[in-house]
């Protein structure tokens, strides 16, 4: 509750601040009247919605004022920026000449009008960019491909390509025609294995359920494995009427992982075979810094020896700091998701790379290595809470491991 509190009055505070630049808009009392009612109606219609409404499933009006919400929070959020650097601008300027003899009495110089209007115009950009996050943004699937190399892969995995997905979050879905448009998008990469790396639903088994015949479409040469994250466990909701039904909740989508296809890793471990020769795949249950820690990676490699190439699967990229990489074995490739890249960030290839949840995670998106030992962090297939995508983009990755060095 005193979080709470406080977040309400950080909002009406920037708010107030806000106002400032708007005071060349809004003329009169009931302007202004109306400035701070447009402010209180989002506000408490998005407390009202998540307080009342059906937590297996948000509803459109919940939607609607979560992005509303956004929007004006982010585009609030610049235009203090704008306006604050200003004022720091005044201020040094109004010592100056009060210090300089240039004026008898101190005063700050007031604001000009121009830098209000520019810094209203900056708003226009947060506001378009989340509008097509939440209109073609979130469905807006992207195929990432890289080439790893490793001087100890087997000869008959020399050019063995996998496809990655992860966090499809399925709850969150509502639109057919364009996750149909992905599941042909991954078939079409035709690489020898496809996997899962968690979190099919938000909370609830029957989530998947109207799209079991969707991704049943799936298909590799070498079969298809996956794992679970943090939201497939269920513990986000509170409103389970006993321990029984949200273990039937589990089964049920254990059993829809093997309805789609894909053979579910639960702390164990797999080969896939080729001319003799093999590749361990090890998927651990989810381990996040933070979050629920059911993993459990030596149980996971009780079965492979340390000279096996090994592909891990782990939900959460902390995982791999905190256990994966100081670990006595060596992990080739692991692939991980959940960050989502927080759903929005800025990213131009060989330019920038950047978004809040770098703050929050060290390996957050992409390719990182660290000792000899790779991981890629996939941005997510679907989305949570925020419907909508800026700037980081629903994620299809295909990895193709070469054996030798990078320079050869």
């Amino acid at each position: 509750m005193v979080r709470f509190i406080l977040f309400i009055a950080i909002v009406i505070a920037l708010d107030i601040y806000a106002y400032q630049a708007f005071r060349f808009l809004v003329k009169g009392k009931w302007g202004t009247i109306l400035y701070f009612l447009i402010t209180a109606l989002v506000i408490g219609g998005l407390i009202f919605q998540v307080a009342t409404g059906d937590r297996r499933s948000w509803s459109a009006m919940t939607q609607f004022f979560i992005v509303t919400f956004i929007i004006m929070i982010v585009s609030k959020i610049i235009l203090i920026a704008v306006m604050f650097g200003e004022d720091i601008f005044r201020l040094v300027e109004g010592v100056y000449y009060k210090l300089s003899g240039k004026t008898t009495s101190y005063s700050i110089p007031s604001r000009r009008k121009f830098v209000s209007q520019i810094a209203l115009g900056l708003m226009a950009v947060p506001f378009a960019s989340i509008l097509y996050g939440v209109i073609k943004g979130r469905y807006n699937f992207k195929v990432l491909k890289y080439t790893l190399h490793f001087e100890d892969l087997p000869d008959a995995f020399d050019g063995y390509q996998i496809t990655q997905i992860s966090d499809i979050h399925s709850g969150s879905f509502d639109n057919k025609e364009k996750v149909s448009y992905a599941i042909d998008l991954i078939n079409e990469q035709d690489s020898d294995a496809i996997f899962f790396t968690g979190d099919m639903v938000n909370n609830f088994a029957s989530e998947m359920e109207p799209w079991i015949d969707v991704f049943s479409k799936l298909s590799a040469k070498d079969g298809m494995y996956s794992i679970l994250g943090n939201h497939d466990y269920g513990d986000y909701y509170r409103g389970w009427s006993s321990k029984e039904e949200k273990q039937n909740n589990f089964q049920r989508l254990k059993d829809i992982h093997n309805e789609i296809g894909f053979d579910l890793i639960l702390n164990d471990s797999r080969f896939i075979e080729k001319d003799g020769q093999r590749i361990a795949l090890v998927g651990v249950e989810n381990w996040g810094a933070g979050f629920k820690q059911e993993g459990d990676l030596n149980k996971a490699i009780g079965n492979i020896t340390s000279d096996d190439f090994k592909v891990l699967l782990s939900h959460d990229p902390s995982h791999w700091d905190h256990e994966v990489v100081p670990h006595k074995d060596h992990f080739h490739l692991t692939l991980s998701g959940h960050t989502h890249g927080m759903q929005f960030g800025i990213e131009i290839p060989g330019w920038i790379k950047w978004s809040p949840v770098k703050w929050r995670y060290k390996r957050w998106a992409g390719i990182y290595e660290e000792k000899g030992q790779y991981i890629n962090v996939n941005r997510g297939f679907g989305y949570l809470a925020f419907p909508g995508r800026v700037g980081i983009w629903p994620e299809i990755t295909v990895i193709e491991l070469k054996k030798g060095s990078k320079t050869a």
